[in-house]
């Protein structure tokens, strides 16, 4: 399983791939890796084209149906929508995974043309999105380098109740994030909302604040 989903990974990352490349990629012997994606494919989860290898439909299918909370995508798409009507901004739901925030789903806005976002993409986490999680989260969740005023940042965020990225990630970009709570209290999701830097943030921050209170009531 383990050298499975190392060659899984290393195809997602190249995109696509020869053989050699994916099991240099991956850290398998060569036979090792041939197996392996020869196994992937009679599966679904691997195709190949004459000698390259890529994702196989059978994992994008599979993917589509993960969420970070049963119920959660179907009890978003209303608020997040009206969201982004409303603001105009780009909107998106987000996780923690792995040290990164990683995009669940999203409604372009203004930003498109700059920073369009789509489901599957990864950026640092500290977006507004990854503090909001990590500052709610149980001490010693695995994140690189968090910054040396972190500790005060992070009790800002629990008493606001949101987060604020201020061009941190990306320039001319400031976002805003509250979390999603299930029905246990705990932060499953962020939502966040992705502006142009020029853009005042408090009432776009009210605005994002009720609609995460919304569909926390919803999934929780």
């Amino acid at each position: 399983m383990d050298g499975a989903f190392a060659l899984l990974d290393a195809v997602e990352r190249a995109g696509e791939a020869r053989l050699s490349a994916l099991a240099a990629d991956s850290g398998l012997p060569k036979s090792t890796a041939r197996r392996l994606l020869e196994q992937l494919v009679e599966l679904g989860a691997v195709e190949r084209s004459g000698g390259l290898f890529r994702m196989g439909s059978r994992m994008f299918r599979l993917g589509m149906g993960w969420q970070p909370s049963p119920g959660m995508l179907a009890g978003a798409r209303g608020p997040v929508h009206e969201l982004a009507r409303a603001t105009g901004a780009t909107v998106a739901l987000f996780v923690l995974r792995e040290g990164r925030t990683i995009a669940v789903t999203a409604v372009p806005g203004e930003l498109e043309p700059l920073l369009p976002v789509r489901a599957g993409m990864t950026f640092p986490w500290t977006t507004a999105a990854g503090k909001v999680l990590v500052a709610g989260a149980p001490s010693g969740l695995p994140v690189d380098g968090p910054p040396g005023s972190w500790r005060c940042e992070a009790a800002t965020i629990r008493e606001a109740g949101f987060a604020v990225d201020h061009q941190e990630v990306v320039d001319g970009v400031c976002c805003v994030a509250v979390p999603l709570r299930d029905r246990t209290a705990a932060a499953v999701a962020a939502l966040c909302v992705l502006v142009d830097s020029t853009r005042p943030l408090p009432a776009l921050t009210d605005a994002v604040v009720r609609s995460g209170r919304s569909i926390s009531a919803t999934i929780g």
